[in-house]
């Protein structure tokens, strides 16, 4: 792939609590394995979640004595589009992806980072609160009535996109609304949210794919900066733990990035 400008990655929700920042981080850290250059920009300076993890695998290094996979990492403290895309442009230089990982709330960076994105991640936990943000459903019928702002927001960007042939290294932004946490969704209304996905994805042209279902495990690993691919570090697993490990593989290939010669073979999915 080119080197003139990385492969951009924004895991975007206006919503938080959808485990965005956890999937984010996993992601990056799937694809350092794979023997990419990865950079990260964290657009919360508030929270700070993003950055705060990868501070915590770098300490972990330090005092295990080891050396991870991991990523190049910045917090952006600015509200101005022109300071992101010179830190963009500096924290990337030489990299093959960028990771952004935005707040959960409406902030003109997100959006800005949401339009210029070649892989788009909308991590959504299933239920029709989180729906609400790319499309609002019919109350009797759980029918798609409008499209919500947001989704009204990437579809132009992705159509400006596609009119435009100044730099035709560029590819079409690839979209994916990814499900997390359908593990405690009851049965019924994960048939529902399946559905109206379904409807709207052929009028706006996102992908779904599962994500990584709620487990006490991502929680527990924050503190040393630790992903569930760092499987020499992490001490016995328990089953649940390795089914999470075959989620995170499944992420991995549904988002279908750019490959590289030097993948590690725990990613690779039979």
């Amino acid at each position: 792939m080119s080197k003139a400008r990385p492969h951009r990655i924004v895991f975007a929700n206006e919503k938080g609590g959808t485990g965005k920042s956890t999937t984010a981080v996993h992601i990056a850290v799937a694809l350092a394995y794979r023997g990419a250059k990865v950079a990260a920009i964290d657009l919360d300076p508030r929270q700070r979640t993003f950055y705060r993890y990868f501070e915590n695998r770098v300490e972990t290094e330090r005092r295990r004595n080891i050396s991870l996979p991991g990523a190049q990492v910045a917090v952006l403290d600015s509200s101005n589009i022109e300071e992101l895309e010179e830190l963009s442009a500096e924290i990337g230089q030489g990299c093959d992806f960028i990771v952004y990982d935005t707040p959960g709330r409406d902030d003109p960076l997100a959006r800005h980072a949401a339009t210029e994105a070649d892989t788009l991640v909308t991590p959504m936990n299933d239920s029709f609160v989180d729906f609400d943000l790319i499309g609002q459903v019919e109350g009797e019928n759980f029918k798609v009535r409008r499209l919500s702002f947001y989704a009204e927001l990437i579809w132009e960007a992705r159509l400006k996109r596609s009119r435009s042939t100044i730099d035709e290294q560029r590819r079409e932004m690839d979209w994916v609304v990814v499900r997390n946490r359908t593990g405690h969704v009851e049965a019924r209304n994960m048939v529902r949210i399946e559905q109206a996905l379904a409807e709207l994805s052929k009028r706006v042209g996102f992908r779904v794919a599962q994500g990584l279902s709620e487990r006490v495990i991502y929680r527990e690993l924050f503190p040393s900066g630790l992903t569930l691919l760092d499987k020499g570090h992490l001490g016995d697993l328990g089953t649940s733990h390795l089914v999470a490990r075959q989620e995170l593989r499944q992420l991995v290939k549904a988002l279908n990035l750019p490959e590289f010669a030097r993948p590690d073979p725990q990613l690779v999915v039979a």
